[in-house]
Formats: structure tokens, C-alpha cells, sequence
């Protein structure tokens, strides 16, 4: 438990002192991404003001979740597991691919970015080299980092043929990180709901470190191969967007750009593979979950039925053209987000409670 708490802490201190550096740095050389310009038809009078605000803050994010792993491993010299590595590995691949895009946005002048197609296969390569990695490196009593059983609170009696779960895998780390983008859009949405599904890994991670079937073979243990390190993952992935969030929150004073959204929801992902909570996902992931579908149901809406379901997606930019307050949204989506998540623990927990 010292461990986890080490890394939370380490991570809270990186980037509440690093982000602020971070800030001056950008603002000195005048890098801001373009935001959301008003019209007649969409008029976004809060997002006026948002002008000039510098991007990137990602980079501070990552920074404090590998310190804080980091410095936690070099305190008390244990060695760090594979799971945690690769989830690491994938948070930072598809953080690269981020600042890629944001490169482009920010000191090339390019509004898009990185070109669709190119930005798909950059998180492919990245999604898919981690699953096939994660059915290596058996521990000693041949634990691997991932099975190829879909799990939920555990792995399900459903067992996928190696090549299609690696697929699953790929959905799984897309659908993700396109998910937290997407919510990414109000200063501190995706930060906040980020937050909470991060401290619910870390409990969910500390409670299968005790039961695990390292320590106490038998047939209700979890037999996930280093669940207290990926714990101290998820400990320093939440104290790095905690301490964002003293920034990131409304009025804004720097976005985390795609650095950071990809680099969390490919964070996210790893957790719930390497954990064997892949359907929970749906729950402690919940907001990214319903922001996706809004834009889903408004393309197949427009596609089929010629008509918009919402005044625009994803579903906070709908409230915005209602005329809600852009921190009433904001808030009123973190308690949905920590209603679902808070519910997903509860299933989690309930095999316990059941005995």
C-alpha cells in the first residue's frame, strides 16, 4: 500500500509544480491551439474567452504518472512488473501520437492535425503491438499480463482464438482514447471523469492484490499478474490528473490537448485488460461511454433519418447550445460519471459480498 500512495503523492507534486512551467513555456513562445469560433447559427460566447490558452498540457500529465512510478520503484528498489510496463508502454505510444497531432495544431498552424487515417494507424501499431505483448511474459506461477478470455470482473468462460482477441484488444484501446477525446471538449470534463476511473482502478487493484492467486491460491482469487503495480499505476495516473485538474478546471488555463486525451484513455484501456475488467469498462468509463454514443446515434440519426438528434455532438456541446452554463455541464456530467463508476465498484465488490 506504501507503494501506491508514494506514487499518488510523487505524481500530485510533478505536475502541480511542473504544469505551471509548462504554462509559461508555451504562453512565452505564443503556442495556443485554435478554439471553436462563434457564428449566428452557433454561437459559443463562453469559448470567447478561452483565446490563446495554451495546449499540450498532456505532456505534464504523462510526466507525473512516470515519475511517480518511477520514483516509487527506485525508493523502496523493487522491480517493476511487465503489466505495469506495458501499460506505461501504451500510455506513452499513444501520448506520441498525440503530440504529433498537436504538433501540428499548435507550431505547424495546421487546424486538423495529424490526417485521420494517419492518426487510426499510429494508435493501431501501438494498441496492437501491447496485446500482443500482454499474452507474454509469464510470471512464476504463469501469470501472463492479459488472457485471451473476455473478462468483466474477472475472465468469462468466453476464450477468443489469439489473433481475434489482439482485435479486441485494438477496439478496445481505439474506442477508449476516441472516447476521452471526444469528452475533452469543456475545460476539466475529461480530466475530472479521468480522475475517477483512475481511483477506482487503484482500488480494484489493491483488493485483487489481496486476493490474488500468487498469494492465496483458490477458487475465488484473481489470478492477475501484478495487480499492486498496476495499482501504482493507476495511483499516479490519478494524482497526475487531480493536480491537472488545478489547472485544467474552468477558466482554463492550459488544455491537455491530444497528449493527453489519447495517453489516458490508452492508460485506461491497459488498466482494464491487464486487470481483467474489460466489459466493466462500460461502467467505470461510463461518461467516455455515453459522449461516444452521442456522436454515434447523431451520425447514423443525420444518415438515416435526415434529421439531427441532438443541436450538436458530442452530447455537453448539445447542453451548450441549450444555453446551460459551461460549468454546470461540467459538474452535472462528473456526478453522472461518478454515479456509473461508483456503480461498476459495486458490481466489482458484490462476488465478495455474495461469498
Amino acid at each position: 500500500m506504501r507503494l501506491v500512495v508514494l506514487s499518488g503523492i510523487v505524481s500530485v507534486l510533478t505536475v502541480f509544480i511542473g504544469t505551471p512551467l509548462l504554462i509559461k513555456l508555451l504562453l512565452k513562445h505564443g503556442y495556443s491551439q485554435a478554439i471553436r469560433v462563434s457564428t449566428d447559427d452557433e454561437p459559443y460566447p463562453e469559448h470567447e474567452g478561452k483565446r490563446g490558452t495554451p495546449s499540450m498540457g498532456g505532456a505534464a500529465i504523462l510526466a507525473g504518472i512516470v515519475l511517480g512510478y518511477a520514483v516509487t520503484h527506485l525508493v523502496w528498489w523493487t522491480p517493476p512488473s511487465p503489466s505495469a510496463l506495458l501499460v506505461l508502454y501504451l500510455g506513452l505510444g499513444l501520448g506520441a501520437v498525440g503530440v504529433a497531432d498537436d504538433y501540428l495544431k499548435i507550431f505547424r498552424r495546421r487546424a486538423t492535425g495529424l490526417r485521420a487515417r494517419t492518426k487510426l494507424i499510429g494508435q493501431a501499431v501501438v494498441a496492437l503491438t501491447f496485446a500482443i505483448m500482454a499474452l507474454q511474459f509469464p510470471n512464476q506461477v504463469g501469470e501472463t499480463p492479459a488472457t485471451t478470455a473476455i473478462s468483466f470482473i474477472r475472465d468469462t468462460p468466453l476464450v477468443l482464438p489469439a489473433a481475434l482477441y489482439v482485435l479486441w484488444v485494438w477496439f478496445l484501446v481505439t474506442a477508449t482514447t476516441n472516447g476521452v477525446n471526444l469528452t475533452d471538449g469543456l475545460d476539466g470534463l475529461a480530466t475530472g471523469a479521468a480522475t475517477m476511473t483512475f481511483a477506482a482502478y487503484v482500488l480494484i487493484g489493491v483488493w485483487q492484490y489481496g486476493q490474488s492467486c500468487f498469494f492465496t491460491p483458490g477458487a475465488s482469487c484473481y489470478p492477475t499478474a501484478s495487480p499492486l503495480d498496476l495499482a501504482v499505476v493507476a495511483a499516479a495516473a490519478a494524482g497526475a490528473c487531480f493536480a491537472f485538474l488545478w489547472y485544467n478546471a474552468a477558466p482554463a488555463r492550459i488544455f491537455m490537448g491530444d497528449t493527453g486525451s489519447l495517453a489516458i484513455g490508452g492508460i485506461i484501456a491497459g488498466l482494464a485488460v491487464t486487470s481483467r475488467t474489460e466489459l466493466l469498462l462500460a461502467l467505470l468509463g461510463g461518461l467516455f461511454v455515453l459522449i461516444s454514443l452521442s456522436v454515434i446515434g447523431q451520425v447514423a440519426s443525420y444518415k438515416f433519418l435526415h434529421r439531427r438528434m441532438l443541436l450538436m455532438a458530442p452530447l455537453h456541446h448539445h447542453f451548450e447550445m441549450k444555453g446551460w452554463p459551461e460549468i454546470n455541464i461540467v459538474v452535472r456530467f462528473w456526478i453522472i460519471q461518478g454515479f456509473v463508476v461508483a456503480i461498476g465498484l459495486m458490481i466489482f465488490y458484490a462476488e465478495w459480498v455474495r461469498g
